[in-house]
């Protein structure tokens, strides 16, 4: 069962090809499960279930749409840092910095 949904139309193309271009400059223990952007690449992701964003190398500058709870809001993480994103929630990430980012999603609490 897919814990996100892809909102940006060419996530998976991109993907593909990213991985090969610059899957040397990222060990493989990061690579293992996980996701690239590369510089200027920026990727939406709404949540189908309560989920988990990592960060595993650089950095991420992320927007979470406004909801009635809370505003818009623009936030940037590191590496081992998270963020929980609610079910139906949708979030846009591009790396904070000219070197790409690599993060992971995954089930809350799972």
């Amino acid at each position: 069962m897919t814990s996100a949904t892809a909102c940006t139309p060419t996530l998976a193309s991109a993907a593909a090809g990213q991985a090969v271009r610059r899957a040397d400059a990222v060990p493989p223990a990061v690579r293992r499960g996980a996701w690239q952007l590369a510089a200027g690449q920026a990727t939406s992701l709404r949540a189908a279930q309560p989920s988990v964003l990592r960060v595993r190398q650089g950095r991420l500058w992320i927007t979470r749409d406004a909801t009635a709870a809370h505003a818009s809001e623009d936030l940037v993480l590191g590496p081992g840092e998270s963020l929980p994103v609610a079910a139906g929630q949708r979030i846009v990430m591009e790396p904070w910095d000219g070197y790409g980012a690599t993060y992971s999603w995954d089930v809350q609490g799972g």
